[in-house]
């Protein structure tokens, strides 16, 4: 008999990528609320552009939940669905009553670089174990939330 999941994966390779995705999952879930709260509450001078904006990348982040909660279930194991499991095991803190577009901005640009560092962690450890669905979703992830660093980056004059 072999020690292998139903898609082929090792069963121990397996319990350690549900749980990196765990950890990436709570993140997310943080993520999403902070740039809801900031589509929410943004004011100055480029409100309509950051509104616009802070709901386009919420609605791109509610996607990825998904579809990472999905990728857990897909290994066998089953995704945190508490949020005081999500504050525990996040990286990304909670951002409270942040107005000022600028700091809005740079709460994104934090959210997206903890992301990243995650998706690589997720990266090393899924070529490790060969498992190329979960790699794909994360270099798939990489390289989308990059571009969108830069282009912040870019918005900032930096």
């Amino acid at each position: 008999m072999t020690d292998t999941n139903s898609i082929g994966l090792h069963s121990g390779s397996a319990s350690q990528l549900a749980e990196k995705l765990n950890d990436l999952l709570a993140n997310y879930q943080i993520f999403y609320m902070n740039v809801r709260g900031y589509h929410w509450n943004v004011k100055g001078s480029n409100f309509f552009e950051l509104h616009a904006k802070f709901e386009e990348l919420y609605t791109d982040l509610l996607t990825k939940v998904d579809e990472v909660a999905e990728r857990i279930l897909t290994l066998g194991h089953k995704p945190v669905h508490a949020y005081t499991d999500y504050v525990k095991l996040s990286r990304i803190q909670e951002d409270k009553d942040v107005q000022d577009g600028e700091a809005c901005v740079k709460g994104v640009l934090q959210g997206y670089q903890a992301l990243i560092e995650l998706q690589r962690e997720l990266l090393a450890l899924a070529s490790d174990a060969d498992d190329e669905g979960t790699a794909a979703q994360a270099g798939d992830y990489i390289r989308e939330q990059e571009k969108t660093v830069w282009m912040l980056n870019a918005y900032l004059g930096k």
